[in-house]
């Protein structure tokens, strides 16, 4: 029997030099596989008498349990080794300060937006809101672009699946369009509200001003440093029967000295052409002082609302004026924060957007 004795001390020192799970199942074949050691001597019996087979087998069967002892005793220290190292990897010290969450913040575009919007509605501008997918009429013939217009070339205009070849859909070039679906309904509500048919002629009775501001995104096909093929614009317009070019230069010089908070700000309105507005300009801005001091900057164009934009809107031009304005806030966003570069906007990098929470 000290064959065996010494299979049961030879399997336990094979089985304490295993130091992966895999070494141990190695061992183990070694001496409790098909082909182990302990199979061998159990197939050795054949040839013995019945009564050494009945001792002989006893004896088999005793270091068979004594290896597969050894064997799971090797497997629960290997298992509890390998947690030890898991508890020590993943230690939490306590004494470190607790993580918090990342506070998040509005981005600049729309702390802009947000900002334009107090402005205006300090002046008594409402806000007007439309579809970013626009029909042709909406956003270029109510406006009096005519269709050899520059603007409607596939160059300057994502158009999309929708329309007909006459009327096609697109996605709304700048936020004008609001302006004119404002007005047409604000017609359209005080015909109501006197009891007139809402498909009369032309508007010339008493009617409130108009008076709105339509910020939102645009679509032009445009990328580089200063542009984006998707950008912000701001349209204002002010509609009523004595509204002229001196309130369109009173309100636009306000607001820009409110918003860059520079009450020695330089405006200059330099002659331009928009087909819906006669006359036009275009507005630049000078800062008193700074790195930009000196320097005239375009931020908007303006102009007197053209008397066939009137008409469109459903009013008669002999008797309602206005005047309307464009302008970028993501430009206005870069010169108040002295960002060079269109499309860091847009990059979503955390790192510089968290500089304006």
């Amino acid at each position: 029997m000290n064959d065996l004795k010494t299979l049961v001390e030879q399997a336990k020192s094979a089985f304490d030099l295993a130091v992966t799970p895999a070494d141990l199942e190695n061992a183990k074949a070694q001496f409790l596989g098909k082909s182990g050691r302990v199979t061998e001597l159990m197939k050795g019996m054949v040839a013995l008498p019945v009564d050494e087979k009945k001792l002989r087998g006893a004896a088999i069967n005793l270091a068979k349990q004594a290896i597969e002892n050894s064997l799971n005793e090797r497997r629960q220290a290997l298992a509890d080794l390998e947690l030890q190292a898991q508890l020590h990897a993943e230690a939490l010290d306590v004494t470190l300060p607790g993580r918090q969450r990342g506070q998040g913040g509005l981005h600049p575009v729309s702390l802009t937006l947000e900002r334009i919007e107090s402005i205006f509605g300090s002046m008594g501008f409402e806000v007007a809101q439309g579809p970013e997918i626009e029909s042709d009429w909406f956003n270029f013939t109510a406006l009096n672009t005519p269709e050899d217009h520059p603007a409607r070339s596939m160059h300057d205009t994502f158009y999309v699946e929708g329309g007909t070849a006459q009327a096609p859909n697109l996605l709304r070039t700048h936020t004008s369009p609001m302006q004119i679906r404002h007005a047409v309904q604000h017609v359209k509500r005080h015909r109501q509200a006197h009891g007139e048919p809402s498909d009369a002629a032309l508007y010339n009775g008493d009617m409130p001003e108009i008076r709105v501001i339509a910020p939102g995104r645009t679509y032009r096909v445009d990328s580089d440093a200063t542009h984006s093929p998707m950008f912000h614009q701001c349209e204002g317009l002010w509609v009523g029967e004595n509204v002229s070019f001196k309130d369109l230069k009173f309100v636009f010089t306000d607001f820009c000295r409110t918003f860059f908070e520079s009450d020695d700000l330089v405006l200059r309105f330099r002659p331009s052409f928009f087909p819906f507005t006669e006359p036009s300009a275009e507005i630049d801005i000078q800062f008193p002082s700074g790195p930009l001091a000196g320097r005239w900057l375009e931020v908007a164009g303006s102009g007197q609302v053209h008397p066939n934009v009137i008409r469109n809107m459903g009013l008669d031009p002999e008797r309602y004026i206005g005047f309307a304005f464009g302008m970028g806030p993501d430009r206005l966003t870069m010169l108040r924060y002295g960002v060079n570069d269109l499309r860091l906007f847009f990059d979503g990098d955390i790192r510089f957007l968290s500089q304006f929470r």
